[in-house]
């Protein structure tokens, strides 16, 4: 009891803090408390869509080329050098109008801006599925309109994600042969 006595108000904090830390650690193992690393659900390769829009370029020469590798910065957070799968551009267009009333406008090349594009750059990466279905890339739960930076030897531009498509997971995840091959190895004495 004299013990108790001579704690002052800072041991009680530092007593309840190891305790709360006690009772939160407990919760987590015994299943209770879910930790993040528990809501991940499967892996599995996912395609990003970035929409660049008014890229300046006077160049000839392509800045994005299929197989070529970008290095990418997600909410501008370094995170890697992924695989350029697919690359779409044109040229910045305009909307005139017509008198035709079944086709009220045409669209048309913005001859103001002669060296501005809009790029559409698909990229493909490992990521980790929730149990909620999203994408985690980086740490990073990604989703669509989320900033993204492309940066390449000859470039460094912020675009948007604008398309998320998940590979689908083979329905036989069971490899025929390999599992005869296996049962015929295990097999031996």
């Amino acid at each position: 009891m004299n013990f108790i006595k001579k704690l002052r108000p800072f041991d009680y904090l530092v007593i309840g803090i190891i305790l709360v830390i006690a009772l939160v650690g407990f919760l987590t193992f015994s299943g209770k408390r879910t930790t993040s690393s528990n809501q991940i659900e499967t892996t599995t390769n996912i395609e990003l869509e970035v929409y660049l829009r008014g890229v300046n370029v006077t160049s000839n020469e392509p800045l994005f080329k299929k197989d070529d590798e970008t290095f990418i910065t997600i909410r501008n957070v370094p995170y890697t050098k992924l695989k350029i799968k697919d690359v779409k551009f044109d040229k910045r267009k305009i909307m005139l109008p017509t008198i035709n009333p079944k086709k009220p406008y045409i669209t048309v090349n913005d001859d103001t801006t002669p060296y501005q594009y809009d790029y559409l750059v698909k990229v493909t990466d490992s990521a980790k599925i929730t149990k909620d279905g999203d994408a985690v890339v980086g740490g990073n739960k990604v989703k669509i309109g989320l900033p993204i930076t492309l940066e390449g030897a000859k470039y460094k531009l912020n675009g948007v994600i604008s398309n998320i498509m998940i590979s689908p997971e083979p329905e036989n995840k069971v490899h025929e042969d390999l599992d005869k091959h296996t049962k015929l190895n295990q097999d031996v004495q």
